[in-house]
């Protein structure tokens, strides 16, 4: 946990210098300009900075088996301190970005607790009593701030590989960053696709295309490319980079269906979000593929109904919840959670890997899967 902590402060230290250098050539444009970097700090502020704790550990997984277990008691000294932090903020300057978009997408009113950047922006447009639409400002200034952070993320990766010694390590690298936006942009399309095409599609394969939307939404992007991407900075071999992808992918799976429980069931008060936020948004998840190939033909017809209605009541909101649970998808979803932790860890139990990341891999591997936020 110690170790845990020290790399978050790193990433963080990173984070906040990075947006340091690009607030001063912003003010240089217009001063106007000093939102963009007020909602990108308080945007990266929060979030538990898995993607960078994989990429760090993914790292260290080969790193670590030609260099001491204990490579963090001697990280400030490690020549490639700065090419590692680097990427692991890159991919949360990236994941700041997708949650942007995400929100627009998804018509969200809030995010980790705060209001979604669009809708940051429309109150700026209310409170100043400017021209014109307040939404149409707020979703052209958000979309604008989500292609801001794409760009950065690829400045703060770059700024990284530079520094390394090994250029074949720095532009595998630089391919497995490039393949995981292409992943997690289709990923993107895909759900949306589910939300408004899912009954131009048989009733047989809803369920395995909603575990599409799975690995490439999330998956990937989540788990399996941050691990790849800091084992591939280290110059990893085929055999470590595989074991890693093997316990990422399924890791991966395990946390989205997680979040999507978290997403129906989640207590507003921790995750931040509204209760049942999911169910307004009509997001045609694995749950819901599993509860629907259960429920008699009336009940089926009460999801298919009120799915994706952004004015849910909350007694709405309580027997869609009840409905579902009554299902077993809930049930169904744990034993597939589990079991997914279990093929992850069998992954790396004997790989050639730094004993500490095993160890470190583990441990987070219960944490993302079991998280109440």
């Amino acid at each position: 946990m110690p170790e845990r902590l020290r790399l978050v402060d790193l990433v963080n230290a990173r984070l906040d210098g990075f947006l340091d250098e690009r607030a001063s050539h912003l003010a240089g444009i217009a001063e106007e300009l000093s939102v963009f970097t007020d909602a990108s700090r308080d945007l990266l502020s929060g979030g538990k900075r898995f993607r960078a704790l994989f990429c760090y550990w993914g790292w260290h997984g080969v790193a670590g088996t030609v260099r001491p277990d204990d490579l963090l008691a001697d990280l400030d000294d490690h020549p490639d301190l700065s090419s590692i932090i680097d990427a692991a903020a890159a991919l949360e300057v990236f994941h700041a970005a997708a949650l942007v978009h995400d929100d627009i997408m998804d018509n969200s009113d809030t995010r980790r607790g705060m209001p979604s950047v669009h809708r940051r922006f429309e109150a700026a447009h209310r409170s100043h009593e400017w021209a014109g639409s307040p939404t149409g400002y707020g979703t052209s200034s958000a979309l604008m701030l989500g292609d801001l952070l794409l760009g950065w993320s690829d400045e703060l990766l770059d700024e990284g590989l530079t520094a390394l010694d090994d250029r074949s390590s720095a532009r595998a690298a630089r391919a497995e960053f490039q393949s995981m936006r292409t992943d997690v942009t289709m990923g993107q399309y895909l759900d949306i696709l589910e939300e408004v095409a899912w009954r131009s599609a048989p009733e047989t394969e809803l369920l395995p295309r909603a575990h599409r939307v799975v690995v490439y939404k999330s998956a990937k992007y989540s788990i399996e490319s941050p691990l790849a991407l800091g084992a591939l900075i280290a110059g990893g071999s085929l055999e470590q980079v595989s074991a890693l992808r093997a316990f990422g992918l399924p890791l991966g799976v395990a946390f989205q269906l997680r979040d999507d429980l978290l997403g129906v069931f989640g207590d507003p008060s921790v995750t931040g979000k509204p209760a049942g936020d999911d169910l307004r948004e009509g997001t045609r998840t694995v749950l819901i593929a599993l509860a629907r190939a259960e429920l008699p033909a009336g009940a089926v017809r009460l999801i298919d109904e009120l799915l994706g209605d952004s004015s849910l009541t909350e007694h709405q909101i309580s027997t869609l919840q009840a409905t579902i649970r009554e299902s077993g998808a809930v049930d169904t979803v744990e034993r597939i959670i589990s079991r997914s932790v279990r093929e992850a860890i069998a992954a790396i139990e004997d790989a050639p890997l730094s004993r500490a990341a095993r160890s470190e891999l583990i441990g987070l591997a219960d944490l993302v899967s079991q998280r109440a936020h």
